[in-house]
């Protein structure tokens, strides 16, 4: 899936869109804003790419990152939350997106390089997905663009339905 059918699939649903990232520094937003028409769709893009950042500026529970680290499914879910409230105008966006995790080329806080979470959340509430990429660090960030804008194309097809736990 592309950006395009992102942006497409949202205009179509009468969606809004916030992003939040750390791992991928702003290339999910920078995708989707490559896209005519974007600016329907694209409320926020917020890069939180310091920890202390992940906290006061999109309110993960500060006890969560001290306990686990940013590199985490309820992170990541969090930080989606944060981005689609933080992206309120006339409601909160529709649905939040955010990304976190290790791109290397070291081990972060006992995380293997290429651990990935992918943070939805919607009106229904919030959920990750945790994946495992291979390659160098442009590689590792470029999957992760690609599965953020996959998982937002998902999640815009099931607006208003509960949200689903993936591993």
């Amino acid at each position: 899936m592309t950006a395009a059918d992102v942006v497409r699939a949202a205009r179509a649903a009468g969606a809004t869109v916030a992003v939040a990232e750390s791992l991928t520094g702003g290339a999910v937003a920078s995708a989707i804003v490559d896209v005519p028409g974007a600016s329907a769709v694209l409320r926020l893009g917020v890069v939180a790419y310091d920890t202390a950042m992940k906290a006061s500026v999109l309110g993960v529970d500060a006890a969560l990152l001290a306990e686990r680290g940013a590199v985490d499914g309820d992170v990541a879910a969090q930080m989606a939350s944060g981005a689609r409230l933080l992206a309120d105008v006339d409601g909160p966006a529709t649905i939040g997106v955010a990304t976190t995790g290790v791109a290397g080329p070291e081990p972060q806080d006992g995380h293997p390089v290429g651990e990935v979470h992918v943070g939805l959340a919607t009106a229904a509430g919030a959920r990750s997905i945790r994946l495992r990429l291979a390659g160098d660090r442009a590689a590792i960030r470029a999957a992760a663009v690609a599965a953020a804008l996959d998982a937002l194309l998902e999640a815009l097809g099931t607006i208003g339905a509960p949200p689903t736990a993936h591993p």
